[in-house]
């Protein structure tokens, strides 16, 4: 049994949009392709862009139980938790560990082994 039904009977993912992109070079595939690439995992019930105003839009829909953080997301759990009780979405935060270190699991990684090999 995967992570994700470990947590819940479906399994929505919002894609980041490229706009919202700022804390790291902004995204190679576009956003449309990665939610296209999200959608066709077979464990994801439904992948959505994400808002580009209000990232708490999508989960007024949603109305998710669970949020599940990615090892590498930059959200204070506890924080988060907190603004969406306030917002009326009373969802448990939690944080995926780190399940593969491999040398290219990273786009940032990737991006450094084509130019090294080609650059």
């Amino acid at each position: 049994m995967t992570q994700a039904r470990k947590l819940g009977d479906e399994l929505f993912v919002i894609v980041a949009r490229d706009s919202n992109v700022t804390h790291k070079p902004k995204p190679i595939v576009p956003e449309e392709q990665r939610l296209e690439m999200v959608n066709a995992l077979g464990m994801v019930d439904k992948a959505l862009l994400g808002s580009e105003k209000d990232m708490f839009e999508p989960l007024k829909e949603i109305k998710p139980d669970v949020i599940a953080l990615g090892y590498d997301q930059r959200f204070d759990s506890e924080l988060l938790e907190k603004e969406l009780t306030k917002r009326g979405i009373p969802a448990n935060v939690v944080r995926i560990p780190l399940s593969k270190e491999c040398p290219l699991c990273s786009t940032g990684a990737i991006i450094k082994e084509v130019l090294k090999r080609y650059g």
